[in-house]
């Protein structure tokens, strides 16, 4: 299912969700991985993440400006929102600061 959703997005798009995916799963390789929403979501024990295809972005959920704000306070150009981070088409993306991120949204409950 996560596979089918990346093979829609455009090439650069597809590539991105797909980097995301394998990141998330080589981390918490027991993350149960489903689409809700019709996003790819990782669920570990009460806590989740979500991404998706935005039209200028892409978007990693966690439901919680707590979970995000490691990220944002190293990294404040990084777009967001409440509880994600919304990585434009051009932005790098820094997986060793993302870690903190994906560790917290996944030890507490939303």
């Amino acid at each position: 299912m996560v596979i089918e959703y990346i093979s829609l997005l455009p090439p650069q798009r597809s590539e991105r969700i797909q980097a995301l995916h394998q990141f998330i799963v080589k981390l918490f390789p027991k993350a149960q991985v489903s689409l809700k929403y019709k996003m790819p979501t990782y669920e570990v024990d009460s806590g989740w993440v979500a991404v998706a295809s935005q039209k200028h972005y892409v978007s990693l959920y966690t439901c919680a400006r707590e979970h995000i704000q490691s990220y944002i306070d190293i990294h404040p150009d990084t777009k967001c929102g409440t509880g994600c981070l919304n990585f434009r088409d051009s932005d790098e993306i820094a997986w060793a600061d993302l870690k903190p991120v994906l560790s917290s949204a996944f030890s507490r409950d939303h």
